[in-house]
């Protein structure tokens, strides 16, 4: 009997196609995504595995995890080259034919503008003959899907571009869902390394773990905790038990107030600081003059019209985080891009390097870059980027020509001309650091090496 009959709960199994993840030359995200989405719609996902373009390796995986889990997801392997093979490996897999479908005719017919069912653009049309076609629809505008998402079965066949694959399962994942099967879990941060309270842990592990899956997860690089506790299970009261149990358990001061999700949560960025009444006196108007200047900027400026200057800095991370959560509340049904400028400088840490790489993924950044002096690339900005009128800036009263600022201050008569944008001037070095850690908000680790 296969093991998905056997299962009480939903089981997934996800299949990475492509060469190029083999190779290194592509760094895959999809089964990250997919986990986390999956695992909070109440399905377990028990394998993933990548494969090649080898044809005959897609239809055996395809057709082995469909036996073995109730629902399998491809990623990759669609389009209109060669090596595109997941719609013909996934029809061998169930002795099946590829066929032009007449729906996706039409839609390649409109969108390609050709009529010949042998050109490499008609590709796309051709699916397993028993194939369905899943059309998802924009909540917001109420517009269909361009292209449908392919099943076979159980077997869901998804694009292997990161942004096109996590939007056609938003806009599908009605599909996905086992809600007698929902997963509950807590998770308890804490700063002290692992082997000063593996004994509590294994403690809690005798008591529970048998209704309850604990984990504990080491973190050698993270600027708030040094141990991530995990509690798990179907049954939502024992897992309240557990960190209970681990709450009372661990010592005193131990246990550390992190959100794991603070850009997720950037929209409650302010609500949340303004109803902390363990901030320093006089941080609460700093907080609110900063919103109302940013506010204000995205009044007379469009998103287009506008950048952050970001260089990894303590100041402009925190900038940059307010300034995210301003435009999340102004504009929470869509999926904006703010723009940000980088200049490099002659000799610059690899960490910082990261940090920002790292920061362009988490809020999902339109990264403007130039190396050089700040004059020369302000006149690059200009030139390359003329619709961009205003810099939001991290300048403080404190930074050398800084104490004679406005919060909106053209730049000197003798530079480019934009308007800078100055949230924080009046903020001080500890009200940066307080906004930073009270939000758990990641920053460079240049600066916790001192």
């Amino acid at each position: 009997m296969s093991r998905r009959a056997n299962s009480s709960y939903s089981t997934a199994g996800i299949i990475i196609i492509g060469d190029e993840i083999l190779k290194g030359q592509t760094q895959d995200t999809n089964s990250h995504y997919l986990c986390k989405n999956l695992h909070s719609h109440g399905i377990r996902v028990n394998k993933i595995i990548t494969i090649g373009d080898e044809l005959d390796v897609i239809a055996k995986t395809v057709k082995e995890f469909s036996e073995w889990y109730t629902f399998v997801f491809t990623c990759g392997g669609i389009g209109p080259t060669h090596d595109d093979k997941t719609f013909e490996g996934v029809a061998n897999a169930f002795d099946d034919k590829i066929q032009a479908h007449p729906e996706l005719v039409e839609l390649c017919t409109k969108y390609f503008k050709v009529s010949d069912l042998s050109s490499p653009k008609m590709k796309m049309a051709f699916i397993p003959d028993s194939a369905k076609l899943n059309w998802g629809k924009d909540d917001r505008t109420g517009e269909q899907t361009i292209y449908p998402l392919i099943s076979v079965r159980n077997v869901f066949i998804f694009p292997g571009v990161p942004s096109i694959m996590e939007k056609a399962f938003k806009l599908l994942q009605h599909l996905f869902h086992d809600p007698e099967h929902l997963f509950y879990s807590r998770s308890i941060y804490i700063n002290q390394d692992e082997i000063s309270v593996v004994s509590t842990i294994n403690e809690g592990v005798r008591q529970f773990g048998d209704r309850v899956s604990i984990g504990s997860y080491p973190e050698f690089h993270n600027s708030y905790y040094k141990v991530h506790l995990t509690m798990e299970s179907s049954r939502q009261e024992e897992v309240i038990k557990a960190f209970e149990f681990f709450s009372n358990r661990l010592p005193q001061g131990s246990i550390v107030d992190y959100d794991a999700d603070a850009v997720t949560n950037a929209m409650e960025v302010v609500p949340k600081l303004l109803k902390n009444t363990q901030l320093p006196l006089g941080f609460h108007a700093k907080l609110r003059h900063a919103v109302s200047v940013l506010e204000d900027a995205l009044q007379q400026y469009s998103l287009t019209e506008i950048c952050v200057g970001f260089n990894g800095g303590k100041d402009c991370t925190a900038i940059l985080h307010l300034f995210y959560s301003v435009v999340k509340r102004k504009f929470p049904d869509q999926d904006v891009k703010i723009k940000v400028l980088y200049i490099k400088s002659k000799q610059q840490f690899p960490e910082v390097e990261l940090f920002i790489q790292d920061a362009v993924q988490r809020y999902s950044l339109d990264l403007i870059s130039y190396h050089g002096r700040i004059k020369c690339s302000m006149g690059q900005l200009k030139s390359d980027h003329p619709k961009v009128q205003a810099v939001v800036m991290g300048s403080r009263r404190s930074d050398p020509h800084c104490n004679k600022l406005n919060s909106f201050s053209r730049t000197d008569p003798d530079w480019p001309q934009f308007m800078r944008v100055n949230p924080v001037l009046d903020w001080s070095y500890s009200d940066i650091w307080t906004f930073l850690r009270t939000l758990s908000i990641p920053y460079c680790s240049l600066y916790d090496r001192g």
